[in-house]
């Protein structure tokens, strides 16, 4: 689109090589930046309630009326002195110059956000500041001279409501008559005293009672009952996943695949006759007929296993895990667990990207950007990979122990629990440096856009989409190929007496495991046609789910950590898996 036409940037100096104006959107995590950029660019950006999601930047096209510009949103930070990679990030981006600046403020932390927008306003930029969150702070009590912040500042001042669009054409118009500051330069002394002359001036707070989620908030943050509330918000929550993901696999996807898709296969299959492109794309055929959970086929297990057993669990692990982070309550789910997983090497943020993992584990390990020391990232990488079992291993357990009863699928999670604790503690131990503690952003507590809400979860679900199909589809093609080649039988007879001396079981497991390095779902779904006990199945299951998650875990680690410390990863989900395998086995064979 051109912009040559666009009244902002009709002053020579503003004309960039792009045709475009270069606006910036500013401000501390947790104002609402990311819901500004969605509603000013279209763009359906990913917006969460605690630090670190926008760790690098955004950039979109703000188009409206005679207005046509480049929006990007920088990273949130408390100030320009960087104290992380964020702020770092964030400066960087202003140094780099910009035409205007959207500057968005906390209307309810009203101080604490004025240190960054001094220092914004210093810089001699265009700017607009939107007083955000502007209903939470008459809610509170807390009222705002807007006129007299005007004035204090310099710029124009917009109240705005992110989540509900209050104010947002007004900060679009005042684009056009965007002023720069007069402010000076301060040592750090005239900062905080301008701060406090500018606060003590515009705001005024009056009494207000407590509401209920003020009280949810003190309960959250009591060193007894938070850590209560906390465990009891785990189990409901994955409480909630289960019975929603088994609901949609019930009602929903099985209906689809066994009474529109298997026909369709089953006519297909006809058409082709035996030969290669009927293994490729049908598969094995069980007493004449497809069976999608085992037949292997790319068309039939391939698009069964992540549309018909994954993709329910997957909904319902992001819807709730988005309404936690919308309302509030994972900034505070890392301070209750930050004590315990100091011990392991991480701080409480940690607990993001574990839950994270439990959707899937490549963007578990994505979010370890976090945490703040490359010892942190490696630690916390290491035992998503190993002790996480992502949402389609989850959706297996049920199918490959489920028959045995609830107690073996429990165990699972047991022994991952216990083998994440045990070589979290040992690689804290081993491993030099230290955890720094937790410095976090706790916000309020508040209730979810629903328009919001579905916005991240569809992100998310598109994300799954566009990473996990290829990876599915050509792991099952691939796994065919080296079947039909005679490779995976070889490596299984050559890794055989090693499966039946150490770990109990029979030779013909070898091969679902070897295959587990490309996709361990299906070679969960290979074993049960295997007619193994319930302690056989067990010790396979836990083999499996702490050895090679998936081929893009390793490509994301390789990418976030550098090859080095992906190998040494690897050789401890390796060495982890083997002892948890064989420990077992002793123990189920002593009883």
């Amino acid at each position: 689109m051109s912009c040559k036409d666009c009244s902002l940037c009709s002053g020579g100096e503003m004309i960039r090589k792009e045709g475009r104006m270069r606006i910036l959107l500013m401000g501390n995590p947790n104002v609402g930046k990311s819901v500004f950029f969605s509603r000013l660019t279209g763009i359906r950006a990913l917006s969460s309630n605690y630090p670190g999601t926008t760790v690098g930047f955004t950039q979109g096209v703000l188009r409206h009326k005679d207005i046509c510009a480049d929006l990007i949103d920088v990273p949130g930070a408390y100030t320009l002195n960087p104290t992380n990679e964020a702020e770092e990030i964030a400066r960087r981006i202003i140094e780099d110059g910009a035409d205007r600046i959207i500057l968005v403020i906390d209307a309810t932390a009203l101080e604490r956000n004025l240190v960054l927008a001094l220092q914004v306003l210093a810089y001699h930029i265009p700017t607009v500041v939107a007083l955000n969150m502007t209903d939470e702070a008459r809610h509170k009590g807390i009222l705002l001279d807007v006129e007299r912040l005007e004035k204090e500042l310099g710029v124009s001042v917009c109240r705005t409501v992110a989540t509900t669009g209050s104010g947002i054409s007004d900060i679009v118009g005042s684009l056009r008559n965007a002023r720069t500051s007069s402010l000076p330069p301060m040592t750090k002394e005239e900062c905080w005293q301008k701060i406090g002359q500018i606060t003590a001036g515009v705001q005024t707070v009056t009494h207000r009672h407590h509401t209920l989620l003020d009280r949810a908030e003190d309960v959250s943050a009591h060193p007894l009952f938070g850590g209560l509330a906390g465990v009891a918000v785990l189990a409901l929550s994955f409480a909630v996943i289960r019975i929603a993901g088994e609901g949609l696999v019930s009602y929903v996807f099985d209906p689809l695949f066994e009474n529109i898709w298997l026909p369709l296969l089953n006519r297909l299959s006809a058409f082709l006759g035996d030969g290669f492109l009927r293994s490729l794309l049908i598969g094995r055929l069980f007493d004449g007929a497809i069976d999608l959970e085992q037949s292997m086929g790319v068309l039939s297990t391939g698009l069964y296993v992540e549309f018909g057993m994954v993709l329910p669990y997957i909904i319902a692990f992001y819807a709730a895990l988005s309404f936690l982070e919308d309302f509030g309550y994972l900034p505070r789910l890392a301070v209750v667990f930050d004590a315990l997983l100091h011990r392991f090497g991480v701080h409480g943020y940690a607990i993001i990207p574990t839950l994270l993992g439990f959707g899937c584990n490549v963007p578990g390990i994505l979010a370890t950007r976090v945490l703040e020391s490359e010892r942190e990232r490696f630690i916390a990488a290491t035992l998503i990979s190993v002790g996480i079992p992502c949402v389609s291993i989850q959706a297996m357990l049920t199918a490959t122990l489920g028959q045995f009863g609830i107690r073996y699928v429990a165990a699972v999670y047991a022994i991952l629990l216990f083998v994440w604790l045990l070589l979290g503690r040992i690689m804290n131990i081993a491993l030099p440096g230290f955890s720094p503690e937790l410095i976090v952003e706790i916000p309020p507590y508040r209730i979810p856009s629903f328009k919001a809400w579905t916005a991240k979860l569809w992100f998310r679900i598109k994300d799954f989409f566009i990473e996990a199909t290829p990876l599915v589809l050509g792991g099952i093609l691939l796994v065919n190929m080296l079947d039909m080649a005679g490779i995976l039988e070889g490596a299984g007879r050559v890794l055989a007496p090693f499966f039946t001396s150490v770990l109990g079981l029979p030779p013909a497991t070898a091969v679902p495991v070897v295959m587990g390095m490309f996709r361990k779902d299906i070679a969960m779904g290979l074993l049960i046609p295997l007619g193994l006990s319930a302690h056989q199945m067990l010790v396979a299951v836990i083999v499996l789910s702490m050895t090679f998650p998936c081929i893009a875990t390793f490509v994301v680690m390789w990418k976030e950590l550098g090859l080095k410390r992906m190998l040494e990863a690897s050789a401890l989900m390796l060495c982890s898996a083997v002892a948890a395998g064989a420990v077992l086995n002793l123990l189920l064979s002593a009883f």
